[in-house]
């Protein structure tokens, strides 16, 4: 079933606090890490650049991320679809704001979580790799 599989690149973002960014698209339920799909010959890295200056307006510092690890989980938008997500730590800079398809954004304690919708790869791997890892 390797086409129900959708490869997709997450940022794990925190602020000063330890807190963690989500974000929550357009007519959808779940909170997630900022990301997406890679274009075509993007590296991982130039992709979450590239998808957090569209969906934030802030700046990622590239030579700030440090990969996590890839997960493959169900997909939070997409049923009977898979994602494998290449998740980093990455630094940004500048004023944060939802822009294009993200409707909102939260910063959640991953130690103390809000009572929100999590997408999968948020709830089983990302939020608890943030609660190991501190800051």
């Amino acid at each position: 079933m390797k086409d129900r599989i959708i490869p997709v690149v997450a940022a794990l973002i925190r602020d000063d606090a330890g807190r963690v960014l989500l974000v929550r698209k357009r007519g959808t339920a779940a909170f997630m890490q900022p990301g997406g799909k890679r274009e075509v010959g993007e590296t991982d890295v130039a992709a979450l650049v590239r998808e957090i200056d569209e969906e934030l307006g802030c700046r990622a510092l590239a030579d700030s991320a440090q990969a996590l690890g890839v997960f493959d989980c169900p997909a939070a938008n997409e049923p009977a679809f898979s994602v494998r997500a290449a998740v980093y730590a990455i630094d940004i800079i500048g004023a944060v704001t939802p822009k294009a398809e993200i409707d909102e954004m939260v910063w959640v304690d991953p130690a103390a979580l809000p009572d929100l919708p999590f997408a999968p790869l948020t709830r089983d791997h990302v939020l608890p790799l943030a609660t190991e890892h501190g800051r």
